[in-house]
């Protein structure tokens, strides 16, 4: 019996011609699965393998190269919010941004709050540095956030 949807098969299978080969399509392969799983389990792992003629333990290196993908035991919250870490961003706040995050989210980076609405994580770039301190909420951008806009920001996400 098959553990992805029909649907989120008939994706993957999309971009195989777009690619020289079936093992460049795993990139695409797992962010289908991601967005719609908030995580990628081992039976997605075994089944994108197969579809792509890849054995499980390849699909798995690639998605554990990127700090992107999460395993079936830490999936995603609702939201996502990305604290940046750059030089930039640090310079302006951001490492004390991150730890207000964490502090009035009770959870490490990359944790997801009980609640499962918010995991949050910090990235070595956003490539926002003109807003600096940035954060991204999902894949929008927030630039010049302090720690006095935490609450707020929370409060919109929860």
């Amino acid at each position: 019996m098959a553990y992805l949807s029909e649907d989120l098969r008939q994706q993957i299978l999309a971009y195989i011609p777009r690619y020289p080969s079936k093992q460049a399509v795993t990139l695409p392969a797992l962010h289908i699965v991601h967005d719609a799983m908030r995580c990628v389990s081992h039976e997605a792992i075994r089944e994108i393998a197969e579809m792509l003629d890849l054995s499980p333990a390849q699909v798995h290196d690639t998605m554990t190269f990127y700090q992107f993908f999460r395993e079936e035991n830490a999936p995603l919250g609702q939201t996502r919010l990305w604290v940046c870490r750059s030089l930039a961003c640090g310079l302006r706040g951001g490492d004390a941004l991150l730890e207000t995050f964490c502090e009035k989210l009770h959870v490490e980076p990359g944790g997801t709050t009980k609640d499962g609405k918010i995991t949050l994580e910090f990235a070595e770039c956003l490539g926002a540095c003109e807003g600096a301190p940035a954060v991204m909420v999902n894949d929008e951008h927030r630039h010049c956030v302090t720690a006095e806009k935490v609450d707020a920001l929370i409060g919109e996400l929860s």
